[in-house]
């Protein structure tokens, strides 16, 4: 006879709560605070004579730390759960923003806003963030659940770029990054809001009808599988390779239009306060878009919502590129950018969590982030290059928008089937 799986008790449902507004506290001061890198690049050259390629690379450098430390940091949020990696995380950005504030040289810039930052923001943000708010909810409920904490994370990146401007304009760029670094130390506790408490109790479901008693399992008590045996099962599985392809393409856009979309509309004539309109555009559509990949993951198959994002995409950065540039056009591609900004990741976090299971989900998108981070680093580094050699932007706007269709290819196909044992799936509570 099939079990019912438990309801939620109201203390239940206020503790997922509690794990979704800690994660998306916990992002915002993350990810808000890594949005404001631009706002340095010029005042360390001008100010303290660092090459400005230098201060570029020190922040293109915390994308590869980022992208090589997340599945380790994935890995020790997995066992030791999210609320000592979150604090490490938290105070190691916080001290790599502060060494960044009071750097002498060009050195020590470098291992603070590249190593430090790029290590702390793996314990901050998705790999760590988003498995621990899985956990807490329903599978049906998990890509919402997940697209809502990515949705509030976003707050962050529209907030902390005005703060950080103001006080970099008022009071210098020390003061702004100490008073970054402040805002990471207040973030370091709220990883201990973000687990969900183990119950020992067995609660019965549907007993009225004969339904066989349910145990409430933990999550963590949940699919007994080995790290060793599950990254096997995923570097064989066709569908986790092309899902992690696919996440390169992501990171390849986002961070070309991020790095250089404002000195591609400077080129274009376009006024020069447009490109931060932009940004700041895109993160705020970024919040609508973050919930609604996420509601529509839990309606319909992740890889097929994945695909069509990924297609609605490359066609706005071709029809972008082609058309003629006005301040309307720039305001319209900035809000469909926004919509489908990072609503990849609480997908393509579903999908893993779908098909492996939640016990090792850290560690699994960790290594699909990797791939992401790869991407970023190449979209940024890559446009830069391209600008020096050709003296336009024109081929990376074309293969950015290409590689929309082909991450749309390899998504469709995917196998979502999962492959964990139907009974051993973790029965959390309802959010």
């Amino acid at each position: 006879m099939s079990q019912t799986p438990i309801s939620a008790s109201p203390s239940l449902q206020g503790r997922v709560t509690l794990i979704i507004l800690a994660g998306a506290l916990v992002l915002s001061a993350a990810m808000g605070t890594r949005q404001t890198f631009g706002l340095f690049i010029n005042p360390f050259s001008y100010d303290r004579g660092v090459p400005v390629t230098l201060v570029a690379f020190a922040i293109a450098l915390h994308n590869l730390v980022w992208g090589f430390a997340q599945p380790f940091a994935g890995a020790m949020a997995d066992r030791h759960g999210p609320a000592p990696v979150v604090a490490a995380g938290a105070l190691a950005f916080a001290g790599g923003l502060a060494m960044a504030a009071l750097a002498p040289s060009g050195v020590w810039l470098v291992i603070g806003l590249g190593v430090l930052v790029g290590l702390g923001i793996s314990c901050t943000t998705f790999g760590v963030v988003l498995p621990a708010v899985s956990r807490a909810v329903t599978p049906e409920r998990r890509t919402m659940a997940m697209g809502l904490v990515s949705a509030g994370g976003s707050l962050g990146q529209v907030a902390l770029v005005p703060v950080a401007q103001g006080l970099r304009q008022t009071y210098g760029v020390s003061t702004s990054l100490f008073v970054l670094a402040l805002v990471l130390c207040c973030a370091a506790p709220l990883g201990l809001f973000m687990t969900m408490q183990r119950r020992s109790k067995t609660a019965t479901a549907g007993t009225a009808s004969g339904a066989t008693p349910t145990p409430a399992t933990s999550p963590d008590e949940a699919e007994h599988v080995s790290l060793r045996n599950v990254l096997h099962q995923a570097c064989t599985h066709r569908g986790y390779q092309l899902l992690t392809l696919g996440f390169f393409t992501c990171g390849f856009q986002l961070a070309f239009i991020a790095t250089h979309l404002p000195g591609y509309l400077l080129m274009c004539h376009m006024p020069i306060g447009l490109g931060a309109t932009a940004l700041a555009l895109i993160g705020l559509f970024n919040m609508l878009g973050s919930w609604a990949c996420g509601w529509l993951g839990g309606r319909y198959r992740q890889h097929h919502v994945l695909g069509w994002l990924y297609l609605i995409r490359g066609a706005a950065i071709a029809i972008f590129f082609l058309l003629p540039k006005t301040d309307t056009s720039v305001v319209i591609f900035a809000s469909v950018m926004g919509l489908t900004w990072l609503g990849t990741v609480p997908l393509t976090s579903g999908l893993v969590a779908k098909v492996f299971g939640t016990r090792h989900l850290g560690t699994l998108f960790g290594v699909c982030f990797m791939s992401h981070q790869v991407g970023s680093f190449l979209g940024a580094w890559l446009g830069g290059f391209v600008l020096d050699v050709t003296g336009s932007y024109n081929l990376l706007w074309a293969a950015t928008a290409i590689l929309g269709a082909v991450a749309a290819a390899l998504h469709f196909p995917i196998d979502d089937e999962s492959i964990v044992p139907p009974l051993r799936q973790p029965m959390p509570a309802s959010a």
